[in-house]
């Protein structure tokens, strides 16, 4: 079975800070009443969204990849303690929308909830954070992978912000009407150096209380 290989995806940042949410896919209301048959609408129809036929089937898998959910910076890279750490990242959970029809390509939004710290050993109340967002054959390699920036702000006095990141569009081409959303997984996860990654995959783990800044 062949699977088409462009993928389109952009993001919006929403700059309101949300609290953390599971990870959950959502199909988007669809179907129409017991008595009444589907029609295929036109085109008028499909451009103002007034398309009532349910999904052609379920949703890609969305989810946080574990190796790559956290992000520990430390000042001095050698010294890998609680007061050495400069910043924080973790992705608490994903959840979004998808929706297509007939042999229409899937179309998704989707939103990541993030939490970042700022630690004993931080030198701004400013940091970047790089993340990925990547589209993946069920248990293959990703046929699509794109990276998106974060820029972080501390107040006075704070330790930990959220931070809610909007996936605008993702369109995942389908070759014929066989082909279902469970063939996909969209994946996240933060960029993380060599040695991040090797950090994360040892099981360590820091994480920054919201309390640790208090009154500074």
């Amino acid at each position: 079975m062949k699977l088409p290989t462009a993928v389109a995806l952009t993001c919006v940042l929403a700059v309101s800070a949300c609290g953390s949410t599971h990870g959950r896919t959502v199909e988007l209301p669809g179907g129409v009443a017991p008595t009444e048959a589907p029609h295929a609408p036109g085109f008028l129809d499909r451009m103002v969204g007034n398309d009532q036929r349910p999904n052609a089937g379920p949703c890609p898998l969305m989810g946080v990849l574990y190796d790559s959910s956290r992000l520990v910076n430390f000042a001095q890279p050698n010294n890998q303690r609680y007061a050495n750490i400069a910043y924080t990242g973790e992705m608490q959970g994903v959840q979004g929308l998808c929706r297509y029809v007939g042999a229409d390509p899937i179309t998704m939004n989707m939103e990541i909830q993030m939490a970042f710290g700022r630690g004993p050993a931080s030198t701004s109340d400013r940091q970047t954070y790089r993340y990925w967002v990547a589209v993946t054959r069920r248990g293959r390699a990703p046929i699509e992978k794109a990276y998106f920036d974060v820029d972080v702000h501390w107040n006075r006095g704070e330790a930990v912000v959220t931070r809610t990141e909007q996936i605008e569009r993702i369109v995942i081409p389908r070759a014929n009407e066989e082909i279902s959303g469970e063939n996909f997984e969209i994946l996240v996860g933060f960029e993380l150096t060599p040695e991040q990654l090797q950090f994360n995959r040892d099981g360590r783990r820091f994480r920054i209380d919201s309390a640790d800044r208090s009154g500074q």
